[in-house]
């Protein structure tokens, strides 16, 4: 007899579980640290579940939980290396392959490298807006008010695309 929580569970494995191995590669560079961090939302998500009383959209509880886990990933690796702010970063190199789909892998690389240097918020917010969550929704996840989520998401796109614009030598963006 299955119970409300694997119901909740499998529920929502069959419909984020995809967005959330997105996230924990996001959040973490390093390919199984990534995966044991995807498993450490797994697992909270099954935790949570008993607690789950339906007053929020699934999406907004599996979204909250996993940012959260994701949160706490980041402050414990703060003791790491220090995260720089992205507006100190260097121009980043062009790709050097002329072929499409390496041009592409490269500069996604790029975007998920400068990700992972926003803060932790900063990165929350990017990263449900490239999953195609609305403001209101990614406002219902964060805590954070709509027009905050609008003027975060504009101006950290801003910084990414600052990133990818190249100047030719007779000084024309290209």
């Amino acid at each position: 007899m299955k119970s409300k929580q694997a119901d909740l569970y499998h529920e929502a494995g069959d419909q984020f579980a995809p967005a959330i191995a997105r996230l924990a590669r996001a959040v973490e560079h390093d390919a199984e640290k990534a995966r044991d961090l995807e498993q450490d939302m797994h697992c909270a998500l099954w935790t949570s579940f008993s607690r789950f009383d339906g007053t929020c959209a699934l999406k907004t509880w599996v979204y909250r939980v996993a940012h959260n886990v994701a949160a706490d990933h980041i402050a414990q690796a703060v003791r790491g290396p220090k995260r720089v702010p992205l507006e100190q970063i260097e121009t980043l190199p062009a790709p050097a392959n002329t072929e499409m789909q390496a041009a592409k892998t490269h500069a996604m690389a790029q975007v998920a490298a400068l990700i992972r240097q926003l803060p932790a918020l900063d990165a929350q917010v990017i990263v449900l807006w490239l999953e195609g969550e609305s403001g209101a929704d990614i406002a219902d996840i964060t805590g954070l008010s709509s027009g905050a989520v609008s003027v975060r998401i504009h101006r950290i796109k801003s910084l990414l695309a600052s990133h990818f614009t190249q100047t030719a030598p007779d000084g024309e963006t290209l």
